[in-house]
């Protein structure tokens, strides 16, 4: 089969820094690669040159700009061109065109979140004539996978699930010297380190994750917390700086790390926490500190409940709009950290078992070939 996927218009693949859904797109398309052929088409970078070939993997970049600019790009870039099966990425609004310039093509799109079949980015009836044109419509959880299916109850027979993964050779559990290196690095020889990542904007939690470190500190005095993450909304970062030194939290903000140094935040760290305040579709940075070995504390929303199983992997919070509800976790795990150890080990375990990213690529590629020899097949031998 030779498939091509379309990027979003935002980050280019593979990402500079991060970006979740690219970081998906290079991952499961180099898996697919080993066995067939596979198409990227992603907005350029200046870093980048406008092709790129390993094996049976073409990364093509064209300019970006607005979502409409760089789908005319992609278009015309692809002209003449034919392939298997075209993915489209989180972009239900690119799926009407490209429908129509590859009408005989099976069209899926992959969708890692509700956002870009949501208001204010698109009304539920535009969104439905957009998903309405993809022969495939694959969700990232169970959780975002029924979602949709409340949502637009009658593309209900096309959308299924696929989980994504991880590199399980780059997040691995640290060795004693490579985690006292950090800790050493940041002075955090002698503290229990919690971390946290992700895009510092208020439905992450990161407030009240600090208000909850501030009340587990009056039980264990040395917890520290590292922060990975950009801020996106002007003076964020420096109010969060501020609630921090107001509840004589120490953090150390490391600020947007490359996602090729992200193991190294999990390395340094004692445990994980997660405190999303919204609907998680899948929750990438628990499954990658899971690979590390770290027991993970997160919110019990959305998609992170398929990943972590309360007191087997990690602990899941119900009530995760309490700060003293974390307070409560971090503090229990900061007192008995073999038992987090213990976690931490099972998650490793259950990381490999079943977020690998040759899983992901693996399911991935069944569906899609189940689709194609039960519709497209059949449908090439009536014609003969």
């Amino acid at each position: 089969m030779h498939l091509l996927i379309i990027a979003p218009e935002q980050i280019p693949v593979p990402p500079v820094l991060g970006g979740s859904v690219e970081i998906s797109i290079h991952h499961i398309a180099k898996e697919l690669s080993a066995s067939h052929q596979v198409t990227i088409i992603s907005r350029e970078h200046t870093g980048y040159p406008a092709l790129t070939k390993d094996g049976n993997l073409t990364i093509i970049r064209v300019p970006g700009g607005s979502p409409g600019n760089y789908l005319n790009h992609v278009l015309r870039r692809l002209a003449g061109h034919t392939f298997d099966w075209v993915q489209v990425d989180n972009r239900p609004l690119f799926l009407p065109r490209v429908k129509r310039q590859f009408p005989n093509t099976p069209v899926s799109i992959f969708l890692h979140s509700l956002t870009f079949v949501s208001a204010p980015r698109i009304s539920r009836e535009l969104a439905f004539r957009c998903l309405s044109k993809a022969d495939l419509i694959v969700a990232n959880s169970l959780s975002l996978q029924n979602r949709l299916k409340e949502r637009f109850p009658r593309l209900h027979n096309k959308i299924k699930k696929v989980w994504l993964g991880t590199d399980l050779n780059r997040f691995r559990p640290p060795t004693p010297a490579e985690k006292m290196d950090l800790k050493n690095r940041y002075g955090l020889a002698a503290s229990f380190t919690v971390a946290f990542a992700g895009r510092l904007i208020p439905r992450k939690g990161l407030p009240l994750l600090i208000r909850a470190i501030r009340m587990a500190r009056n039980e264990v005095p040395e917890i520290k917390l590292v922060v990975a993450g950009k801020s996106q909304v002007h003076g964020y970062g420096m109010k969060l700086k501020k609630l921090a030194r107001h509840y004589r939290v120490p953090v150390v903000f490391l600020g947007q790390l490359s996602h090729r140094q992200m193991h190294k935040l999990y390395w340094m760290a004692d445990c994980f926490v997660c405190p999303s305040q919204k609907h998680e579709a899948f929750g990438l940075v628990n499954v990658e500190a899971m690979a590390t070995g770290l027991p993970c504390i997160a919110s019990n929303i959305g998609g992170i409940g398929e990943i972590i199983r309360d007191k087997h992997n990690g602990l899941l919070v119900d009530h995760y709009q309490d700060y003293r509800a974390f307070a409560a976790r971090i503090a229990y795990l900061a007192r008995h950290r073999e038992w987090g150890k213990q976690l931490g080990k099972q998650a490793r375990e259950d990381a490999v078992k079943r977020f690998g990213w040759k899983t992901s690529a693996g399911h991935l590629i069944n569906l899609y070939d189940l689709y194609y020899r039960s519709n497209v097949k059949s449908k090439v031998e009536e014609a003969r």
